[in-house]
Order: C-alpha cells, then structure tokens, then sequence
C-alpha cells in the first residue's frame, strides 16, 4: 500500500503507544514521517526503525515553532497528550493549563502554520486523536475532558472552512487503548476510586464497552491511514469511534 507515496506525515506524540504505531503504519502507506515528541530518545528510535525524521519539541511550551514544525506537511495527526486523574477541587491548576496548551492550542498552531501549504496544493489531512471522552465525560478527569471535547469541535471547524479547498479534517475516538499513558493512570485511578490497583482495568476502563477488552493502538493507526486513503476523500468533519460500544449506552 503505497498510496501516500511523497507526502509528508507530521506524527505528534509519535514516540510510543498510538503515534508510535501511527508512524509506523504512514511510512508502510509510502509517506515521508516526521515523528515528534518531547522524548527525544524515543522518537529518534521510532523515526530510525521507519526511515523517518526525528524532532523533539515541547508542545506545551508557547515558544515552540509551529511554523518550522508543520509547514510543509501534507497530513498531521494531532495525537500528543497527557493525563492527570483528581477531582475537580483539588486539580492542580498549573497542570490544566498544560493539558489544554498541549492538546487544544498545539494542534490549532500546527494547523494553522500547514493550512497555506495544503491550501496551496488542494490537497491536506488532518487526523485528529480524540477519545470517547471527547463525546462522553468521566469523573475526576477535568482537563482531559474539556481539551478533547475541544479538540472536536476545533477538528469540525476546520473541516468547513477546508472542505472546498482539499483539506479534510476527521478525529478518532478510541476507549483505553494499550498504551503508556493508560498504563500511568492507573495508580491515580486506584486512588480516587479507592479500589486496588490490579482491579483498575477491569472495574474502571471496561465497564462501560461492550467489548471488554483495550484497544490496540495499532488499530487506531489503521484507521488514521484508511482516513488519508483515495476512498476516504469525503469523509470530512466527522468522529470516528473506536470505543466498543461504549457511546451505545
């Protein structure tokens, strides 16, 4: 499968879990992969397996050069993100400001900078990593809430004013996939909900799928990819759930 051939892929969080296995999935597609993350170690290991390119960059950081980051990328995937599990009253206010920096105005600037670009040449994808929680809200997650649930609507205005001009925009929206940063939560999950760690997954993360297992984010990575396929072109504005049912209910 080689239908990305000569496009240029910006892959944020590409180090571990869904971007790592994002990146892998563009490079098999045909495309030139920029894997970027604040650990630079990991991202120069995932962009050396793949023949990609490495960047380190704070995303969270105002400073960081969205312009020399995304402004020759034909396809960004949105995916760099944090967790923090507190109630509402005790949330450390420094670390919403974060999350939502990192996962609300990063993919705005990086967007903005590749939008002439993509404009330019009518053609341009932007795959947003969303999550159920950007359609459905759980206790004790505050930032992460509020920054998908804002990142869907970003993704949907984008996709309006560049439908006509070639550029898509979609999200993905998985339940717990396997990933690094699922695995951190859990010990905050244990601690607010007052249950032991080793029941955390099971009482917690697949309660509310049908399907009662994580995803995988190798399955996240297949639909990012089959979004940027020739048979994908009107799939725009929409939120492509992975959530085993979860958004049933």
């Amino acid at each position: 499968m080689t239908h990305l051939a000569g496009r240029r892929v910006l892959v944020t969080g590409g180090a571990s879990g869904i971007g790592a296995a994002c990146a892998e999935k563009f490079a098999a597609a045909g495309a030139v992969v920029v894997v970027a993350d604040l650990n630079a170690d990991g991202a120069r290991k995932v962009a050396g397996a793949i023949g990609g390119q490495a960047v380190q960059v704070d995303l969270a950081d105002p400073a960081f050069d969205a312009h020399a980051l995304a402004a020759d990328a034909d396809i960004i995937v949105n995916n760099a993100g944090v967790q923090h599990v507190a109630p509402l009253e005790e949330f450390p206010e420094d670390r919403f400001r974060l999350i939502l920096a990192l996962m609300i105005d990063a993919p705005f600037r990086l967007v903005r900078a590749a939008l002439p670009h993509m404009y330019a040449g009518r053609w341009g994808r932007i795959v947003n990593i969303s999550s159920v929680h950007g359609l459905r809200a759980s206790p004790y997650k505050s930032a992460y809430v509020a920054a998908k649930h804002g990142l869907e609507g970003l993704s949907k205005t984008i996709a309006l004013e560049g439908g006509d001009r070639g550029v898509t925009s979609n999200t993905i929206c998985p339940a717990y996939v396997r990933t690094p940063l699922v695995e951190r939560q859990i010990a905050d999950q244990a601690r607010v909900h007052g249950i032991p760690e080793a029941e955390v997954v099971e009482r917690i993360m697949l309660t509310e799928p049908a399907v009662k297992r994580l995803v995988e984010p190798s399955e996240v990575a297949d639909l990012a990819v089959h979004l940027c396929s020739p048979q994908m072109s009107f799939a725009n504005g929409a939120s492509y759930l992975l959530d085993g049912g979860w958004s049933a209910r």
